[in-house]
């Protein structure tokens, strides 16, 4: 963890920017000059609870996708309160196995709470059916091993089903609590979509598909054999574990320690309408959230243009176009598909074809303020710019200051030709060369711009970020008090700066 000067860090106190959350139960004075006890948010009270951590690291027997001891999926991406989640089970050999559900955050650095445990069960093997010959679909129709109605107290968040069998084999499936019914002042999306995308169940190097790869008859990955379209009814690949899913939780545990008064939904839940982003102060995309549909990105358009605001933790956000499809038997948003080639897709509508929004004249940068522009070949600084705006208060950082190992993975930049959204300031906060994994220069650049509705969109443009805000090793201060600095002044928690906007990129007309 990167430590600051002694200075800083008495600015980060005076200024307050992780300490008290919205909704404190601190006296406040009402109209009336009454003092008033505030309640606090749910996922405050929440992680005063006893956590444990919900994946046995110390000597685990985590399953793999050749042998598939054991593997199980759920019926729906997300769920409220007094709703029913079902979970499909298989085991190999057979054998007894348990289920037990667990809700992530932080939880005093414990990282998760045990919520429930299941009876004992019998499970038997299941089979892989074959992919679908035009669209490379891989659908499970394992029947139901286990449900569970949402109790009414299930504090919303991420949640993992922890499959177990009795020889001590484990595997896992996520799934999201939501609220329906109380507004937080920021709802975390998770990326369900991009999750999906990048799943290639089973990884056995002869069945499995994802939009990225299918197999060759010697086991090699091939894109040519990927698939046009992925199913929600199928494990995550080998463990459970969606490969992106770990920059996801590096920023719930930042954000349930630090106190913000959080909900969580699936970018689902954005598609369908179920998540309404004006309820919100703010809506955060805190990981790698790639593949978006139309009616997702017009949610989003829509918020921005009523003033709310939006934070992407990430990059590579909003890049290809994809249509959520239902079930042959008609169950909703079960099927998500990206063609990637408009000759390849089966099932073009009035949102036009399965590609990336470029391709549409619909860069990203028109929303986000930026776009991606690469795949970083090797970690690097983050190369500070505008460090008088008041996204940077408080950090004691200058110009041309470089913070280590922030720009990974993958990064946006600014496209200066490109079209830009509608902004009465607009701030590059970094400017930070690297080179992609095929050695080609680029400039990575964190972006803000804030809207003349009064909302605030912002962009990482990196997907080290989040890794820089928890991640034992990676840890930096400064990227902690400006992501601070950003939500506060988003939700209007005390603390927030009030300092100079910075040097502004041009805004446009």
């Amino acid at each position: 963890m990167v430590r600051l000067r002694r200075r800083w860090a008495l600015g980060l106190l005076a200024g307050g920017a992780s300490a008290a959350a919205l909704g404190t139960t601190d006296p406040v004075r009402h109209r009336t000059g009454t003092l008033v006890r505030r309640e606090p948010p749910p996922v405050e009270v929440e992680n005063r609870a006893a956590g444990a951590p919900w994946w046995p690291w110390d000597g685990q027997r985590a399953v793999d996708d050749r042998h598939r001891q054991i593997q199980g999926y759920a019926s729906t991406t997300s769920v409220a309160p007094g709703e029913s989640i079902d979970f499909h089970v298989a085991v190999n050999p057979a054998g007894r196995y348990r289920i037990s559900v667990h809700r992530l955050g932080w939880y005093d650095g414990a990282g998760a709470r045990t919520m429930l445990t299941s009876p004992e069960f019998d499970g038997v093997p299941q089979p892989v059916p074959p992919a679908d010959p035009a669209t490379g679909t891989i659908a499970c129709r394992w029947p139901v091993s286990w449900t569970v109605r949402v109790p009414d107290h299930w504090t919303s968040g991420l949640y993992q089903a922890v499959f177990t069998s009795a020889d001590g084999w484990h595997a896992c499936t996520p799934f999201v609590v939501r609220d329906d019914r109380r507004a937080a002042a920021l709802c975390v999306v998770l990326p369900v979509t991009t999750w999906q995308a990048y799943n290639q169940w089973p990884r056995d190097r002869r069945a499995g598909k994802s939009l990225y790869n299918g197999y060759a008859a010697t086991g090699r990955q091939d894109p040519r054999l990927r698939a046009l379209e992925v199913s929600f009814d199928r494990p995550y690949a080998e463990h459970g574990i969606p490969i992106q899913l770990t920059r996801d939780h590096d920023a719930i545990q930042w954000l349930e320690r630090s106190g913000y008064d959080v909900s969580y939904a699936t970018s689902l839940d954005l598609h369908s309408g179920r998540l309404d982003p004006t309820r919100h102060r703010g809506i955060v995309f805190a990981g790698h959230d790639e593949y978006w549909s139309a009616e997702m990105r017009r949610t989003a358009e829509r918020a921005v243009a009523a003033g709310h605001s939006l934070a992407f933790l990430g990059a590579n956000s909003v890049y290809w176009h994809i249509r959520v499809r239902p079930t042959a038997d008609g169950r909703p948003e079960r099927v998500v598909a990206c063609a990637k080639k408009t000759d390849s897709d089966l099932g073009q509508d009035a949102a036009g074809p399965t590609v990336r929004w470029r391709s549409l004249g619909q860069p990203e940068q028109a929303l986000i303020g930026v776009q991606y522009n690469g795949i970083v070949g090797d970690p690097q600084p983050l190369v500070v710019q505008g460090a008088d705006h008041w996204f940077w208060a408080g950090t004691g950082v200058a110009d041309g200051d470089r913070i280590p190992g922030v720009v990974g993975g993958e990064a946006d930049g600014l496209n200066p030709t490109g079209p830009r959204p509608a902004a009465t300031t607009a701030t590059l906060l970094s400017a930070s060369p690297y080179r992609t994994r095929e050695g080609r220069r680029q400039m990575q650049n964190t972006h803000l711009y804030e809207t003349p509705q009064g909302g605030i969109v912002f962009a990482a443009g990196t997907l080290c970020w989040t890794m820089a805000l928890n991640r034992q090793g990676n840890r930096d201060e400064r990227i902690e008090r400006a992501t601070a600095n950003l939500l506060d002044r988003i939700t209007g928690r005390a603390g927030a700066s009030t300092g100079p906007t910075g040097p502004a990129v041009e805004a446009p007309d």
